[in-house]
C-alpha cells in the first residue's frame, strides 16, 4: 500500500508539471488521442511512425500497465486473500473474529512474512493474467467498437460487458495452471511444497497433469460475470462522471472509488463459483473428492449450508476485493497515462 500511495503521488506531480493534453485513460472505448506539446525551437521534419509500430507500442503499454496493476493490487491484499482461501477450502465457520485469530496464529507460529506465503506463485500467475486481461480488454473494445459501429465513441452497455467478459476469459484460459499452483501453496505448509516448480512436479507425478486443470470450468463460469461486471461498472462510472462533472478524467481517489464499486459488484455476483473452484483445486491435498461443479455444490450445501458454505468468506471479500480491484484499475489507468507522457514528452515529435 505504501508503494501504491507513493506511485499515486508521483503521477499527480507529473500531471501538475506536464503540459495538458487529451490523454484518455482506460474505460471509454475510445482510442486515445496523442498529447500535443509546444516546442520553442524550430521544428525539424516530423517523423510519423508506421501504424503497425503505433499498434505494437499500444499493446506493449497495455501489457506493462496491466502487469504492474495486477502485481501492486495482489501484493497489497495478499494476507487477506490467503486467509480467505483457507476458510473457503475448510468446513470451519467464517467470522471476522475467526479470520483475525487465523491471521494472528499464522503470524505467531510461522512469522510475519508467512502471511504472504504463496504470493510468489500469485505473482507468477497474476502478472501475466493481469497483463493479458487488460491488454485483451483494450483490443476487444476496439474490435467490438468497429463491429457495432462505435468507432471513436464509447461502447454501449452490452458490448462493454462483453469486452470485459472476453478479456477475463482469455486471461483465465492462458494462465489457469498457475492459479491452481497458487491455491495449493496457500493452503499447505511450506514443508509440503518447497517452490512453484516443486508443486508442478508433485502434482504431475502423484495426481496427473489433468489435475492442473481441475476446477477450470467453474473458473471460466465465474470469470464471465466477474470480469464482465467489473469492467462494465468501472467504465460506466467513469462515463457518468465525465458527463456530470464536465471533467474528461476522474482524479486518482475517484478512480479508486469507481474500481472499488466494480470489485464489490463483480465479486459478489461470482462468489459461489469461486468457492467451488477452490474446493476442486485443493481436493487432492485436503482429502476430498469433487467430481463436478454440481456435486461439489451439493456436498458444500449438505455439510455446511447454502449461505455459510457457498458464501463463506464473502464479508472478507467485500473488504479485500474492492481494495484490490480499485488499486488494479487505478494503477492501470495512471501507468498508461505516465507511459504516454514519457513517450511523447517535450523534445519528441509524433
Amino acid at each position: 500500500m505504501t508503494f501504491f500511495l507513493c506511485f499515486l503521488g508521483c503521477i499527480q506531480e507529473l500531471e501538475l508539471c506536464w503540459p495538458r493534453g487529451s490523454v484518455t485513460g482506460m474505460g471509454n472505448g475510445v482510442r486515445e488521442a496523442p498529447v500535443e506539446f509546444q516546442r520553442d525551437v524550430e521544428p525539424g521534419p516530423a517523423w510519423i511512425p508506421a501504424e503497425d509500430n503505433q499498434e505494437k507500442k499500444k499493446v506493449l503499454n497495455s501489457l506493462m500497465s496491466g502487469a504492474l496493476a495486477g502485481a501492486v493490487a495482489k501484493t497489497a491484499v495478499a494476507p487477506l486473500d490467503r486467509t480467505k482461501i483457507m476458510f473457503q477450502v475448510s468446513s470451519k465457520r467464517f467470522s471476522a473474529k475467526e479470520a483475525y485469530r487465523l491471521i494472528y496464529h499464522t503470524y505467531l507460529n510461522e512469522g510475519f512474512w508467512s502471511l504472504w506465503r504463496g504470493n510468489s506463485a500469485t505473482m507468477v500467475r497474476v502478472i501475466p493474467y493481469a497483463a493479458i486481461q487488460f491488454c485483451a480488454h483494450e483490443e476487444y473494445k476496439q474490435i467490438l467498437g468497429n463491429y457495432y459501429g462505435f468507432q471513436g465513441k464509447a461502447l454501449t452497455p452490452f458490448p462493454r460487458f462483453i469486452a470485459g467478459s472476453l478479456a477475463g476469459t482469455t486471461a483465465a484460459m492462458l494462465t489457469y495452471p498457475l492459479d491452481m499452483v497458487r491455491a495449493r501453496m496457500a493452503v499447505t505448509p511450506k514443508e509440503m511444497y518447497s517452490s512453484i516448480v516443486h508443486v508442478f512436479i508433485r502434482i504431475s507425478r502423484e495426481e496427473g497433469l489433468k489435475t492442473l486443470y481441475r476446477g477450470f470450468t467453474p473458473t471460466i463460469l465465474g470469470v464471465i460475470p466477474y470480469a464482465g461486471l467489473s469492467f462494465f461498472t468501472y467504465e460506466t462510472l467513469k462515463k457518468v462522471h465525465a458527463e456530470h462533472s464536465g471533467k474528461a478524467q476522474p482524479s486518482p481517489p475517484e478512480r479508486l472509488l469507481f474500481g472499488a464499486c466494480a470489485g464489490l459488484i463483480g465479486q459478489s455476483a461470482s462468489y459461489p463459483l469461486d468457492v467451488v473452484r477452490r474446493r476442486m483445486q485443493t481436493a487432492g491435498v485436503l482429502g476430498h473428492t469433487y467430481s463436478s461443479i454440481l456435486r461439489t455444490m451439493q456436498d458444500i450445501v449438505r455439510e455446511e449450508g447454502l449461505v455459510r458454505g457457498l458464501y463463506k468468506g464473502l464479508s472478507m471479500n467485500w473488504v479485500k476485493g474492492p481494495i484490490a480491484v480499485g488499486i488494479s484499475f487505478t494503477t492501470f489507468d495512471l501507468t498508461q497515462i505516465l507511459l504516454r507522457k514519457l513517450q511523447h514528452g517535450p523534445g519528441l515529435d509524433r
